[in-house]
């Protein structure tokens, strides 16, 4: 049997400097949520959780680790 992704949910929030996508959705009886950052546009997490929140803070915890180890060069 296949299962449907169901409760699809797309977002932006600021997370520092940064503009991240999170999108969730639910798969069985789990959340998963990914998080992008949109400027370039590279994938930057993954995570699974019990709730769409739990998913979202992991992610959104996990990008911000991530974004925080970048420098943005100077615009020239």
């Amino acid at each position: 049997m296949r299962m449907k992704t169901q409760e699809y949910a797309s977002r932006i929030i600021e997370a520092g400097e940064w503009r991240v996508r999170l999108k969730s959705y639910r798969l069985g009886d789990a959340y998963f949520c990914t998080a992008d950052n949109l400027d370039p546009g590279a994938w930057l997490s993954r995570a699974q959780g019990a709730s769409r929140e739990e998913a979202e803070e992991r992610a959104r915890q996990r990008a911000l680790e991530l974004l925080g180890r970048t420098r943005r060069a100077p615009a020239g």
